[in-house]
C-alpha cells in the first residue's frame, strides 16, 4: 500500500486508518484527481460505503469551513492559539 502521509505518532495507526487519511489528504489537496480507484482502496481495507461517505463529508466540511475562514480573514481567538 502506498503511504502518502508521513507520521511521527506515538502509537502507529492501522493501515485502514492511514488509507482514510491518505484519501482525505488527496481530496483536500487535489480534489480533481480523485478517481473510483481511491474509493475502491478504502473498500479493500474494510471501509463500507457509509463510512466512506462520512470520510468524504467530514473532509469536505472542514475544507469548506477553513476556506471560508481564510477567505473572510477570520482570526482565531487568542485562547485557541
Amino acid at each position: 500500500m502506498e503511504k502518502i502521509i508521513e507520521h511521527n505518532w506515538q502509537t502507529d495507526l492501522q493501515d485502514k486508518d492511514i488509507q482514510a487519511l491518505n484519501f482525505a489528504k488527496k481530496l483536500t489537496l487535489s480534489p480533481g484527481s480523485m478517481t473510483d480507484e481511491d474509493v475502491e482502496k478504502l473498500r479493500q481495507v474494510g471501509w463500507d460505503d457509509r463510512a466512506i461517505l462520512d470520510i468524504c463529508q467530514v473532509t469536505a466540511y472542514f475544507n469548506f469551513v477553513n476556506r471560508m475562514a481564510e477567505g473572510l480573514g477570520v482570526q482565531l481567538e487568542k485562547d485557541w492559539i
